[in-house]
């Protein structure tokens, strides 16, 4: 159903595009720039035309699939990485690589070792023929 009301929003979305760059603005001649038109402020009152009506159409269509969509987003369940427990980790080895699952950091940091004592070299004895 997202995926009907995605196609429905995009070629909507278009269409008014096109519409909207189809109209010619109301004034739009050189006379009106100079106050030579004999037009009110807002136009002539008479019924929108069919151009118009197509805007105010497509325009509902659109806001109303925009809505639908901003509703169906927040529905989601959403899943991270971070969900997961283990993570799949690939090791370049000799031979082919897979997945490796890495084991989980302890708990406990572990207890330093103690540092080896140094060892003096023993003589060794001569090798006898």
């Amino acid at each position: 159903m997202i995926t009907l009301v995605t196609i429905i929003h995009v070629l909507v979305s278009i269409g008014l595009i096109l519409v909207v760059l189809l109209q010619t603005g109301k004034g739009a001649d050189m006379g009106a720039v100079f106050g030579g038109s004999s037009s009110t402020i807002f136009g002539s009152s008479g019924a929108g035309n069919f151009l118009t009506r197509l805007t105010t159409g497509m325009a509902i269509v659109f806001m109303i699939t925009s809505l639908t969509l901003g509703y169906f987003s927040g529905k989601k369940p959403s899943a991270s990485v971070f969900d997961r427990g283990k993570v799949e980790v690939q090791q370049p080895d000799r031979g082919q690589p897979g997945p490796v699952a890495t084991p989980q950091a302890p708990a406990q940091a572990p207890a330093p070792q103690a540092t080896p004592q140094a060892q003096t070299p023993q003589p060794q004895k001569p090798a006898t023929p």
